[in-house]
């Protein structure tokens, strides 16, 4: 059998500042891709086009019109800021191709030309500071890297904390990348928040957690046990270079954990495992990025072509088996249902899961329906603050 070749490009930054984002993202594509390829029983395969905006927003832009346009891709997998994301989505709408967005992010968007795997704060923040808050206290401080997703998180952040009658501290932001974060560490010194959280990305991340754990040494008021350092985009390749002390204590709510303990997630292991050995964790990049290859030839396969249009409303319109179980897209929004589940990093950069049964959460990317009740009980739908822009 002749099998249709379809290009899929594969958009994601590999070098700069937030490389090791961008390679996982790409493994864990390449690795739904070669599944794809290796079914005898597809009428299709996939082929790769790789490219590198090694960080620049702006040639994001550029390579997804050249990815259309001359290499003939309607579907592109890619983009890990917000800021990119926002680069990409005029060149899909123009050209009437399709964005599969796999990471985390602020909502307040909605596009006929995006499929949003990721979770939005409904999904993530939230139920993240739905247990922190109580725990911890209602006096935290807030670091970003300075574009789109620090300032809307932070936003978020400080409404929430404000209806449960906190106060946060202070809300600083360092560029994207920058490392520079000693002036952070001597403010939160001073001031002694309650916790701090984290919407630092990459490189600047790393050398936040590595300033905050030399802090956690020198003064024992900033354990993890007593300050912790949260996060809603943290996961263990933000931890594999650092030290067992720096890596342990961080809280995070996540999608998609090495550790989880289901049945699907032991299945996608085994045959990761089988195909390029084991001893490597799993990652939330890796895993979004192969889920978004995976409902793309899932829907394909329904469609019987790759055309945007009918894979728009084949994925709105059923469920897709994924490592994180059976998911589903809001036809309105075009966003994924999701199970977020929260963690503690231990000494070997893994995460500890609390609770793995947490329900689905529906996206409310606008955070019109999502609700946070001014006491300590925590997020629950149906009555209280409606978190709104």
């Amino acid at each position: 059998m002749i099998r249709k070749p379809i290009p899929v490009s594969l958009l994601y930054s590999t070098t700069g500042t937030y490389a090791a984002l961008g390679r996982d993202a790409v493994d864990g594509a390449l690795a739904a891709i070669a599944e794809v390829n290796g079914d005898p029983n597809c009428f299709f395969q996939f082929e790769p086009r790789v490219d590198d905006p090694a960080g620049s927003a702006e040639r994001y832009a550029e390579l997804a019109e050249a990815t259309i346009r001359q290499r003939g891709c309607r579907h592109i997998v890619g983009a890990i800021t917000s800021w990119s994301r926002k680069e990409v989505l005029p060149v899909v709408e123009r050209h009437g191709a399709l964005l599969w967005y796999a990471f985390p992010h602020e909502g307040y968007e909605t596009s006929d030309s995006v499929i949003y795997l990721g979770a939005c704060p409904n999904q993530h923040l939230l139920p993240l500071f739905d247990y922190v808050l109580p725990r911890y206290g209602r006096r935290p401080f807030i670091v970003g890297s300075n574009y789109i997703w620090g300032w809307e998180i932070g936003r978020i952040a400080r409404e929430i904390t404000e209806a449960v009658g906190g106060e946060v501290l202070a809300e600083r932001f360092v560029p994207l990348g920058s490392e520079e974060v000693d002036h952070l560490i001597a403010e939160i010194r001073q001031k002694r928040p309650d916790f701090i959280l984290s919407n630092l990305v990459g490189r600047s991340a790393q050398a936040f957690i590595r300033a905050y754990a030399e802090l956690r040494e020198d003064d024992v008021q900033f354990s993890a046990e007593r300050r912790p350092l949260v996060a809603c985009n943290l996961s263990e390749i933000d931890l594999a270079d650092l030290s067992p002390q720096a890596k342990a204590g961080h809280i995070v709510t996540n999608i998609y954990l090495d550790r989880l303990d289901t049945e699907e997630n032991r299945r996608f292991k085994a045959r990761l495992a089988a195909r390029r050995g084991g001893g490597r964790p799993v990652t939330g990049p890796f895993v979004f990025a192969y889920m978004a290859v995976s409902v793309l030839a899932q829907a394909v396969a329904d469609a019987g072509t790759d055309d945007p249009d009918l894979i728009r409303k084949v994925v709105t319109q059923r469920r897709f088996d994924t490592p994180i179980g059976p998911i589903s897209f809001d036809p309105r929004t075009h966003y994924a249902g999701l199970r977020p589940f929260i963690g503690r990093s231990d000494s070997e950069g893994g995460f500890e899961i609390f609770d793995t049964e947490t329900p689905v959460v529906e996206a409310d990317p606008y955070l019109v329906r999502s609700i946070f009740p001014g006491k300590p009980s925590g997020y629950a739908p149906g009555a209280g603050l409606r978190v709104v822009k």
